[in-house]
């Protein structure tokens, strides 16, 4: 068989190997957060898992994708940062939620042990990492608009 006979079979093959080697690069990066995510939804506990993990993940794929306005790059690449900007909130969304609600239940066990009006349950800010993310982004376009024109 010659080589001209297979182009039929390699193009398709290889724009196939191309597409999942994209598609891996896109959710590669997610697959580990999935059974952490089910762990801590399940047991009610985030102690295991560091909160400071998904800032620095936020920071990082924020600044890639500002980068990606200045100099663009691969559509992966900028696809796994977007992914991964989305599960780095929706982990935070939920270790947030489980420490907040297991806080508020020890602290309402010690206030009924205690049985004193004294005591106040406060919430920590929910919107604290979102916050700075959006400062964060704010800065990083308005950085970005002066130095581009």
């Amino acid at each position: 068989m010659e080589a001209g006979g297979l182009e039929w079979l390699l193009v398709p093959m290889h724009q196939l190997v191309s597409w999942g080697a994209a598609g891996a690069m896109v959710f590669g990066g997610v697959v580990p957060y999935i059974p952490q995510y089910r762990d801590i939804r399940r047991t009610q506990n985030a102690e295991g898992f560091s909160t400071y993990v998904c800032l620095v993940l936020l920071v990082a794929n924020i600044l890639r994708i500002l980068f990606w306005f200045g100099r663009r790059f691969e559509s992966p690449l900028l696809w796994q940062s977007i992914i991964m900007i989305i599960t780095m909130l929706l982990m935070l969304k939920l270790c947030t939620e489980v420490r907040v609600s297991n806080e508020l239940n020890i602290k309402r066990r010690s206030f009924a042990a205690a049985d004193s009006k004294d005591e106040e349950i406060k919430a920590p800010p929910k919107r604290s990492y979102l916050g700075t993310e959006l400062l964060l982004c704010s800065l990083g376009l308005l950085l970005g608009m002066f130095y581009c024109q």
